[in-house]
């Protein structure tokens, strides 16, 4: 069974820098896109980033410039880099794999999220 497991959320404030990890375990043979979701209270699931396995990035607008993806598909692991947080960035973070798996299908993974809150 994969699981995926994030770190690096917590307070800072506006205009900090945080680093967010996910570690995938289990048998992977293939990961095919990694991504880190975000939902804030209240709010729908939304996507803050996407990298491929060709480690093409895709960016939600209102993160661009500031955030970050990168993958080590050594260790099958996915950061964001968060910069210049604002308030609105305040949400529980989630990544995301769709990966093939010992039981040779292509699923979805979630993490069970990590909070992050930019305040003062």
């Amino acid at each position: 069974q994969v699981q995926l497991v994030e770190s690096g959320g917590g307070l800072v404030q506006p205009g900090g820098s945080l680093r967010l990890s996910c570690a995938a375990s289990g048998t992977i043979f293939s990961i095919y896109i990694m991504g880190w979701y975000r939902q804030a209270p209240g709010k729908q699931r939304d996507l803050v980033a996407t990298i491929t396995s060709g480690v093409s990035t895709n960016y939600a607008d209102s993160v661009k410039g500031r955030f970050t993806i990168s993958r080590d598909n050594a260790k099958n692991m996915v950061y964001l880099q968060m910069n210049s947080l604002k308030p609105e960035d305040t949400a529980v973070y989630y990544c995301r794999f769709r990966l093939l798996g010992i039981d040779q299908r292509i699923n979805d993974y979630w993490g069970q999220g990590t909070q992050v809150t930019v305040s003062s």
